[in-house]
């Protein structure tokens, strides 16, 4: 299979993470026989510095004509200040609208090598395998009115959800669940929030259709709690974007590291990949990133974009023998010299 890529390394160690993860993706296609059209362009703080704008016209073409894309991150903190739209981020935000990504999948797991990583006591975490379904193109983020008034007395941002974006979302959940251990949970605020209940109303009835998923509700101030308390409690997570954003990060504590988690962004038919974590300038150009979280998305693009499962499962096997084996880098708190961004690419590469 010929696999047509976009590379959108964005700023800080988005660079170092997915140099790493290319260098996994083209074992992949040596091992198996595939291979690659990468093609690469800006996103983000890079592209503002050099176009004046998050998200070129140039990239946006080379987005829609790929068949999947895998992004580093975006974010400086020389633009923390600037205006919504003369952001880093809103480049990866109007990427998401081009191409329709509107079900986020996040991915937590426990590698048994890493129980000693997370904060958490090892019972608590030990064997927990929970896959985060955030709706990705509706919600605060994209909802209108937003903005700060001109005299600066307030601002305000909308959510707002159509019956169509949560049905195609929770479709997309279920189904996922079928092959997982067919338990959804679907997290709103629907004490409080018109949006909230509408959701829950809207999952309930999808769920009809879904006879042998066994579905639960819960408030979004719960669920955080719960997923420190008993994570293993949760198969798939079904929540809309503000929450999933959040709830998402609480499961690097969980995972040992936020560097371990990667995400798959899918639409009908196109499907965005990244880490969840974000660009942390403070150790970028350093070489010291963890590049599993941009690794394992490589292996969801391999599966739900190009329907290569056996690649998949070897490149998560790989990631598994290279954590077995020390050679991590210093987030994984490694117990001899931790190894280089670039490194850890190499070692799960060489394990393909």
């Amino acid at each position: 299979m010929n696999l047509k890529i976009l590379l959108l390394p964005g700023d800080g160690i988005g660079a170092e993470v997915t140099a790493a993860a290319v260098v996994v993706l083209k074992s992949v296609a040596k091992k198996f026989g595939h291979t690659l059209d990468l093609t690469e362009a800006l996103l983000g703080g890079c592209a503002i510095h050099k176009t004046g704008t998050p998200f070129p016209d140039e990239t946006k073409k080379l987005a829609e004509a790929a068949d999947a894309t895998l992004m580093g991150a975006v974010g400086l903190p020389e633009f923390d200040n600037a205006p919504p739209s003369q952001r880093p981020e809103a480049g990866l935000l109007a990427l998401r609208s081009v191409l329709d990504v509107f079900a986020n999948l996040r991915p937590v797991r426990t590698w048994p090598s890493l129980v000693e990583s997370s904060p958490l006591k090892n019972h608590v975490v030990e064997g927990t395998d929970m896959l985060i379904v955030r709706e990705l193109t509706g919600g605060l983020y994209y909802g209108t009115p937003r903005g700060i008034d001109a005299d600066g007395k307030a601002a305000r941002n909308t959510m707002s959800y159509t019956r169509a974006q949560i049905e195609r979302v929770a479709k997309r959940a279920f189904e996922l669940a079928r092959h997982r251990r067919k338990h959804v949970t679907s997290v709103d605020k629907s004490n409080v929030l018109e949006v909230s209940q509408f959701w829950r109303s809207v999952v309930v009835e999808v769920a009809k259709g879904y006879p042998d998923i066994q579905l639960t509700h819960m408030l979004v101030d719960n669920a955080a709690m719960q997923m420190v308390l008993r994570p293993t409690s949760f198969d798939v997570m079904l929540t809309e974007n503000t929450f999933g954003d959040i709830l998402s990060d609480v499961g690097g504590i969980l995972a040992g590291s936020i560097g371990m988690l990667p995400s798959a962004s899918l639409g009908e038919s196109k499907g965005l990949y990244e880490p969840v974590h974000g660009s942390a300038p403070d150790i970028a150009g350093q070489n010291k990133a963890n590049p599993l979280g941009a690794i394992g998305s490589v292996a969801a693009m391999l599966e739900y974009t190009f329907g290569l499962v056996k690649e998949a499962a070897a490149v998560n096997a790989a990631i598994g023998k290279v954590l077995d084996s020390g050679k991590v880098t210093a987030d994984l708190r490694p117990k001899g010299k931790p190894s280089t961004t670039i490194e850890v690419g190499e070692a799960v590469a060489a394990s393909l």
